[in-house]
């Protein structure tokens, strides 16, 4: 090709600052749904994100407290002291972020912002319900102000149940639980427990009390007696004095995740909270997998020798930790495909592993990634993809719309 005939070079000014659509930045997963059929069957992500940060205007109209109320409403939900950003650092490693154009992308009026950005994502990557969490909020059990997050989290939950999951079923939630106020906690269950679209709630895990302490009794019970499971999302955690010597972001984002998960998790086993609540179901969320069998070995190694420390426990750490439930995501695919199938094996996946994606975080996992593993058999694969989750959560198996409009393009299209 001459020079004349060359392909003109492309603005890169223009590249970089053009609004972000997410239909376009998810193309390839709508690919990969439409090749491998996820219109046959319910896909649930257990573990999603929206910038709540975004909408702190609205939420500052739900707080009862004037002067917090001011606060957020002129600074924003993410500002240090309102959202600890201690921890937070992430250099960009040669890399630019997207984050900051996600508020260029075009929205209709109605539905809400939110509902319609979820929905873009959730028919791309051809899932059918999503539970949704917070982001800058998962940093608020760090505040040192018990009443700001005891107010603050009610006011995000009462914003997300009447904006949002009001609005749409195919939208989930397990709400913020301000943990650092046990007493609050139950009154949060006993105000949301029955609003449409909770299925749960949620404790941040990067926080400093422990989840043994017999305050939090009446709370475990609560959840045990409406069959709302327990769910503990984790994060980086990088104000703790070990972790923040880690000078690099992929050290600390690679041990922060797992170390809070497992330290509660270890700490919920030992003390018996397996056995004092047995029909609580807990949920371990976006900590990866590869720690689990790390944890089962441990403790189970320490109980055989030391069995008078965990004097409520019947059978081995490992036995109740296959019991409960974990996300998938960020999922360890490292060249070692013996090392994940084992894992997969030893936390029982087929029944207790949920899908998740973390979308749209920057490590977000598409369904593709449990659906090709190959020592999985369809069966195992529908049931992590959403079938434990339907379970877990009593879901109603709700279809997308466009899902179920391919399933009656096939039948049309099929001979006879």
């Amino acid at each position: 090709m001459s020079n004349a005939e060359a392909a003109p070079i492309p603005d890169f000014r223009d590249m970089a600052t053009e609004r972000f659509d997410t239909s376009m930045h998810l193309a390839n997963a709508a690919r990969q749904a439409d090749e491998r059929g996820y219109e046959d069957f319910l896909i649930v992500d257990v573990d999603s994100h929206h910038y709540e940060n975004e909408a702190s205007a609205e939420i500052a109209e739900f707080i009862d407290n004037p002067i917090l109320r001011h606060e957020v409403k002129y600074q924003g939900i993410s500002r240090k002291g309102i959202t600890t950003g201690f921890g937070q650092y992430q250099e960009l490693g040669g890399r630019v972020t997207r984050y900051p154009l996600r508020k260029s992308e075009h929205v209709p009026e109605t539905p809400h912002r939110d509902i319609t950005l979820m929905r873009r994502w959730m028919d791309a990557m051809g899932v059918d319900i999503a539970c949704m969490f917070p982001t800058p909020l998962l940093n608020l059990g760090l505040v040192p102000r018990v009443d700001l997050e005891v107010e603050l989290a009610d006011a995000y939950n009462r914003w997300l149940c009447e904006t949002i999951l009001q609005e749409d079923s195919r939208l989930k939630s397990m709400l913020y639980l301000p943990f650092n106020d046990p007493e609050a906690c139950l009154k949060t269950i006993e105000k949301y427990g029955d609003h449409k679209g909770v299925i749960g709630f949620m404790v941040t895990s990067t926080r400093y009390r422990g989840v043994y302490d017999n305050a939090y009794a009446k709370t475990y019970r609560a959840l045990e007696e409406r069959n709302l499971p327990l769910g503990f999302h984790t994060g980086l955690g990088g104000q703790e004095p070990g972790l923040s010597t880690c000078n690099r972001f992929l050290t600390l984002h690679a041990l922060g995740f797992a170390w809070h998960n497992m330290l509660h998790l270890s700490n919920w086993v030992i003390n018996g909270l397996p056995e004092r609540f047995p029909k609580l179901k807990t949920l371990w969320i976006e900590a990866g997998l590869a720690w689990i069998p790390f944890v089962m070995q441990r403790l189970d190694n320490e109980y055989m020798m030391r069995p008078s420390d965990a004097p409520l426990l019947k059978k081995k750490p490992s036995d109740y930790m296959r019991d409960m439930f974990y996300t998938s995501q960020p999922m360890e695919m490292v060249n070692n495909s013996k090392a994940l199938e084992l894992t997969f094996e030893m936390i029982d996946a087929p029944n207790q592993l949920l899908y998740s994606s973390d979308y749209p975080h920057w490590d977000m996992d598409l369904p593709s990634t449990i659906y090709d593993l190959p020592f999985l058999d369809q069966a195992a694969k529908r049931n992590i993809l959403g079938g434990n989750a339907q379970r877990l959560f009593n879901l109603e198996p709700i279809l997308a719309e466009h899902k179920l409009a391919k399933q009656a393009a096939k039948r049309q299209a099929a001979p006879g």
